[in-house]
């Protein structure tokens, strides 16, 4: 028998390299060049664990002048939870409803038009460079003081940003089969969207109003900051008198905490929920077509066995499964939460001073910067974006540990990795805000606080998108790395590692992103930054052009980061 051996590649074509694409070495330079600028954001900002320790002294004698931590009445705490509950309810389903036509126009699978897209993406970039604090400030010149009109609105125009984004990101990554077999049957742009869109991007639509729900919960205590009423504004009243109101104030935020982390519990049970069931059929207009297959002929034999279609009636006429019923309940649930939220928030419509709208809205114009300059303006501007990015350094360093230790792919521990996962639902449930606000008050740190209360935040969201990330990788060089003998940390490092490396930049720009209006912030409740000169402009009419210029600032800003993050995650993909 003859051996038949293959004849040798040329040395020049025995192992040949794909080209190296450009983009992705200036990538490399730019991810290089932002860890850089978070460490400069670090010692520029005089960050350092000498300095905390040293502010402890002024901490112990804080907490030795101030009363002992205590609550409000247990009726006035149950008004003050049901009240901040209402506003942020409202406002967050308020944003959801807007956030419906508003992803409609912006993805580019069903925009009417590339005009009205770039409308769409326009209002949620605008609307996400807003802080909700600002927004109640300018707010409630036109409503009675105590309202929570200011709150629900400032709440609900903030987070159309983010909703509309992921909803119009939710409408794009659809299978465009249901939608177009509507279009060839001669159904509406109506009958499209609502039959062949609407289905299928309904879970992760409500997982993303309900993760809206919880940052809105978190951010709402810096509400009080604006005057709406409810635990922040309780809170804020507290730590004004100094020292004996600090007890009261750490005690209502510590019901703020453990509110929070309730929240996030429920709301993570859910989105997993939601998310973690695969659809059942693919859907064609309003009827569902299942694939199975045939059941194994007597005998053993399996060649008989033929993919058929079998069609299943509308929605009304399935059974009520355990399933259904159980979602049926929930969705109704929802529904009476959302009616009953309406009297939580005790609106009341007639608290507007409609004389004084028009008047409040031609005060933000034109844009100025009053008795400051640009140059002012933009060095404040320069502090908040280290602050962020100072902060986003620090979570990154903690939530790749913690995050990889969370990842079922990388460590097979079940009580190990549900531990991890645990430790993140409790970073995830801290207010960073209101933790910024004690750091503050009680240290004296500033930005050096701002940097801290951030960095904790940050690591609960950035923990469990690298969590998810690592894995959400493809296992096959996983599992050919294990085949061929690599240790845990080899195929960690040689696998897991660049596999997830894309969503990791793109994760940690996000948080960048967030941490930038978190920022702004921190110049209301004792920070410096362009939150300072915000909060200051708010107050007045009078100075209300320096709001449009400093808004103006920020949505630039926020533009440059995502189109940075964009540009990365193309590069690396």
């Amino acid at each position: 028998m003859t051996t038949l051996e293959a004849a040798p590649f040329p040395p020049e074509q025995a192992a040949p390299k794909p080209p190296r694409r450009p983009g992705r070495t200036a990538g490399t330079v730019v991810v290089l060049g932002l860890l850089a600028f978070g460490v400069y954001s670090l010692t520029t900002l005089d960050f350092s664990w000498a300095n905390i320790v040293s502010s402890l002294d002024n901490a112990q004698k804080v907490f030795s002048n101030m009363d002992p931590i205590s609550l409000p009445p247990f009726g006035e705490l149950m008004y003050l939870i049901g009240l901040t509950l209402g506003i942020v309810i409202l406002g967050t389903v308020v944003a959801a409803a807007i956030s419906v036509p508003v992803a409609w126009v912006s993805a580019s699978n069903t925009t009417p038009s590339a005009t009205l897209r770039w409308v769409g993406r326009a209002i949620g970039v605008i609307t996400r460079s807003l802080p909700d604090v600002v927004l109640a400030l300018a707010f409630s010149l036109a409503f009675v003081l105590g309202s929570p009109l200011p709150g629900i609105i400032a709440i609900g125009i903030h987070s159309i940003g983010m909703i509309s984004k992921l909803f119009a990101d939710a409408i794009e990554q659809i299978d465009d089969g249901p939608r177009l077999a509507i279009r060839a049957a001669g159904g509406s742009r109506a009958q499209e969207f609502w039959s062949g869109v609407v289905p299928q991007v309904l879970p992760s639509w409500i997982a993303t109003v309900l993760h809206r729900f919880d940052i809105n919960l978190r951010g709402s205590a810096i509400l009080g900051y604006a005057g709406v009423g409810g635990l922040g504004y309780a809170m804020k009243v507290a730590f004004e008198q100094f020292p004996q109101g600090y007890g009261r104030g750490i005690g209502i935020a510590g019901v703020i905490f453990v509110l929070c982390l309730v929240v996030e519990i429920i709301s993570s049970t859910i989105r997993r929920n939601l998310l973690g069931v695969e659809p059942r059929g693919r859907w064609f207009g309003d009827r569902a077509v299942r694939f199975v297959t045939r059941g194994r002929p007597r005998g053993g034999r399996t060649g008989n066995q033929q993919p058929i279609a079998v069609t299943v009636d509308s929605m009304t006429r399935q059974p009520w499964t355990a399933r259904r019923i159980r979602n049926t309940a929930w969705a109704v649930g929802a529904v009476a939460l959302v009616i009953s939220s309406y009297w939580l928030a005790d609106v009341d419509f007639a608290d507007v001073n409609w004389s004084y709208m028009w008047p409040s809205i031609q005060s933000f114009w034109p844009p100025s910067t009053g008795p400051y300059t640009m140059g002012d303006f933009f060095e404040a501007l320069l502090v908040t974006v280290q602050v962020a990015f100072a902060a986003a350094l620090l979570s990154l360093a903690v939530s790749l540990v913690i995050g990889s230790l969370a990842a079922r792919n990388v460590v097979p521990n079940p009580p190990v990795r549900n531990s991890f996962r645990v430790l993140l639902v409790v970073f995830r449930g801290i207010p960073e805000l209101v933790l910024a606000i004690l750091l503050i008050m009680i240290t004296g740190l500033g930005n050096q606080a701002g940097v801290i209360a951030l960095a904790v935040g940050g690591i609960g969201l950035l923990g469990k998108l690298i969590a998810d990330s690592f894995e959400e990788v493809p296992p096959g060089p996983e599992r050919a790395l294990t085949a061929t003998g690599a240790a845990r940390g080899q195929r960690y490092l040689a696998a897991t590692w660049p596999q997830a490396l894309p969503s990791l930049i793109g994760n940690t720009m996000y948080l960048v992103d967030s941490n930038i209006r978190a920022a702004t912030i921190l110049g209301i409740v004792g920070g410096s930054g362009i939150g300072f000169y915000l909060m200051n402009a708010s107050t007045l009419s009078t100075m209300h052009g320096q709001v449009t210029t400093l808004v103006v600032m920020m949505v630039v800003t926020v533009l440059t980061v995502e189109g940075v993050a964009a540009w990365l995650r193309r590069v690396f993909r």
